[in-house]
């Protein structure tokens, strides 16, 4: 097998050569011409049967598409699994699992907190037929029912930083589908199938596409778990642009270069953070990483207003670096209860460090950080 860096720049791009192409194409086409339609009324009963991506051309934009394909290709290869199924976003992507398990009479979820906010609130009672149970890492064996579709885990967890051992959790899942949200970790850091995942999540608009300028989700999985999603995507339309298909795969070639880059300045960041007056907690995963999350000492909101270099916003994953107080956005959905049982303190604040010079990031946040060292604020 090839490295994870060669796999990265070449994956999804090995027939560029005999085209006689060196940048993929993009197929931008929401329908493709066919003169045999009794063989398209063949392939589209035969997707309709098992989910399977057609052979041969395309049919219609939310059935396949050739740049999308080339996607999920590259990130399966990575994450070192069977295939991948890509969609709008990384919500839209949870959704379609949901509702492909569902579907199947399997709507029960396991959960582990903490999770991203929005994929923890998607499990009160949003979608039809979908049920959780939040649990421990301890208690997902007494948790799983006969319904159980899924078990899932994010680890790193966001905001947290709280890691998981994926392989003791896909034991106590048993024949349950466990899936890992890798969107912090990437397969640079860990590939979840290799311990006994069956899924991994990503938000691929995190540091997949790597620049802020791109939206997507992405599911690597085994083809049966695939075949029922991209029937799901097929019905609901959550079908992700060849255009940002093309920025994700671009953004591939450069993800081990940058997460690696990204977490040296984060450990460096996080050494000094440790000893800062107007800090007085630093998580860091142990699987390295470029996020930090910080509790301060002082008011956090004031954190945000002080900062100057650092971008205060939601998001992660970039090259440039954001700050964001989870307690006020990207967790404030589940309330303030959940964010309780997921350990997250008012506090808390997520950093998501990028390219920049690591004394020109020191420099922001030591100056507004001693700038705000004074009673936290209400932040409900």
């Amino acid at each position: 097998p090839r490295a994870l860096d060669t796999e990265a720049v070449h994956a999804g791009r090995e027939d560029l050569t005999a085209m006689g192409l060196h940048a993929p194409p993009i197929d931008l086409s929401t329908t493709h011409p066919s003169a045999d339609s009794r063989a398209e009324a063949a392939r589209i009963d035969a997707f309709a049967a098992t989910g399977a991506r057609p052979q041969g051309p395309p049919v219609y934009a939310r059935v396949d598409n050739t740049t999308t394909a080339r996607f999920e290709d590259a990130l399966a290869r990575l994450e070192g699994t069977d295939t991948a199924v890509a969609f709008a976003s990384g919500m839209a992507a949870l959704t379609a699992l949901l509702l492909a398990r569902a579907g199947t009479g399997a709507g029960h979820v396991v959960a582990v907190r903490p999770l991203y906010g929005c994929s923890d609130h998607l499990l009160d009672g949003v979608l039809p037929g979908v049920s959780v149970t939040r649990t421990t890492p301890d208690g997902i064996a007494d948790a799983l029912r006969p319904d159980t579709g899924l078990v899932l885990v994010e680890t790193p967890a966001n905001p947290t930083l709280v890691e998981l051992d994926i392989e003791a959790v896909a034991r106590a899942c048993g024949s349950v589908p466990l899936v890992v949200d890798n969107t912090f970790a990437t397969p640079v850091l860990q590939r979840p199938a290799a311990h006994g995942a069956r899924a991994v999540l990503h938000s691929a608009t995190k540091y997949l596409g790597g620049h802020g300028d791109v939206m997507g989700g992405i599911i690597a999985c085994d083809e049966d778990i695939a075949c029922d999603m991209r029937r799901v995507r097929f019905a609901t339309g959550a079908v992700l642009h060849p255009l940002a298909a093309y920025l994700l795969l671009r953004g591939l070639a450069t993800l081990p270069v940058r997460v690696r880059a990204q977490s040296a300045t984060a450990a460096e960041l996080a050494r000094r953070l440790a000893d800062h007056p107007g800090v007085t907690r630093v998580h860091r995963p142990a699987v390295g990483g470029a996020m930090l999350a910080v509790e301060v000492a002082g008011d956090p909101h004031r954190v945000i207003a002080e900062v100057e270099l650092i971008t205060p916003a939601v998001s992660l994953g970039g090259v440039d670096t954001l700050v964001q107080h989870p307690a006020s956005i990207s967790h404030r959905v589940i309330g303030e209860e959940g964010r309780r049982d997921g350990g997250i303190d008012d506090r808390l604040l997520r950093i998501s460090v990028g390219l920049e010079d690591v004394e020109d990031l020191w420099e922001d946040l030591d100056r507004a950080l001693r700038a705000c060292r004074e009673p936290v604020t209400d932040s409900r």
